[in-house]
């Protein structure tokens, strides 16, 4: 979630050189993301807190900002809000609601956050369009299943393009199968260091997120081993995590 530090990001590297990315804004969501990673023994009262801020927002109707929060089993909390563009990073958006708790109450809540974790940071990512497969229509909202499952494939530099081919055709064998296992991918902006791209799943559960996985290695067969196989030849490092949305954690400007 932002806070009056919200337009202090860290200097990091692109996915794409900077007059790309801007082409690329058009059609590609941009998120900000506010990530805490909680320590494991203050996850409780992370929540805790997390829950009676929603609820002061609420309160308070504050409007002109939303957020959605996932949450891995590591203890990261990601909370994501869409950008329209850059110049929403100069917008104090809490600025109303401190006027109506009070300054000291505002950041008496903000010292009990940051009790919970040692580290967390500001990022920018962006939902690739091209590359996502959502036959049924591109949302990051998909009712009844919270459970997701992340696929981060680090990058370097000189393999950016290469990668971004593979996943292309990655996208066309699942169209021409008719997969039903659906993905988003999204690649690193402003506030990342380093390049990647990460496949985001959703299921029911874990159990329904094996299933539909077990079916689409069948329903790829050979074909799809081999593809895979080709795009690892471009990731320089490959890492899972798994968790869940946190519907309870959210929040939304009732109209």
């Amino acid at each position: 979630m932002r806070t009056q530090k919200l337009n202090i990001l860290l200097v990091a590297l692109f996915l794409i050189p900077f007059a790309l990315l801007q082409a690329q804004e058009s059609k590609n969501q941009a998120f900000y993301v506010h990530e805490d990673q909680v320590k494991p023994s203050m996850i409780q009262e992370y929540e805790k807190i997390s829950k009676e801020f929603t609820e002061t927002c609420k309160k308070h109707n504050l409007q002109d900002v939303s957020w959605q929060v996932a949450a891995t089993d590591t203890g990261r909390y990601l909370n994501i809000s869409p950008m329209e563009n850059f110049a929403d990073l100069d917008t104090n958006y809490f600025a109303p609601l401190m006027e109506k708790m009070g300054e000291k109450a505002f950041g008496d809540m903000f010292k009990s956050f940051d009790a919970c974790y040692d580290k967390h940071g500001d990022y920018i990512v962006y939902l690739n369009n091209e590359l996502t497969y959502m036959p049924d229509g591109i949302s990051t909202i998909t009712e009844g299943e919270d459970y997701r499952k992340w696929h981060f494939l680090y990058v370097t530099p000189e393999n950016i393009q290469n990668l971004k081919g593979k996943l292309k055709e990655l996208k066309a064998l699942f169209e021409k199968k008719g997969s039903k296992e659906y993905y988003r991918i999204y690649h690193n902006g402003f506030g990342n260091m380093g390049d990647y791209y990460v496949a985001v799943l959703s299921a029911k559960d874990a159990g329904d997120y094996a299933k539909k996985s077990k079916e689409n290695d069948a329903l790829l067969g050979e074909e799809g081993k081999k593809l895979f196989g080709e795009m690892m030849k471009y990731v320089s490092k490959y890492e899972t995590e798994t968790g869940g949305m946190r519907p309870e954690l959210a929040y939304s400007p009732s109209k």
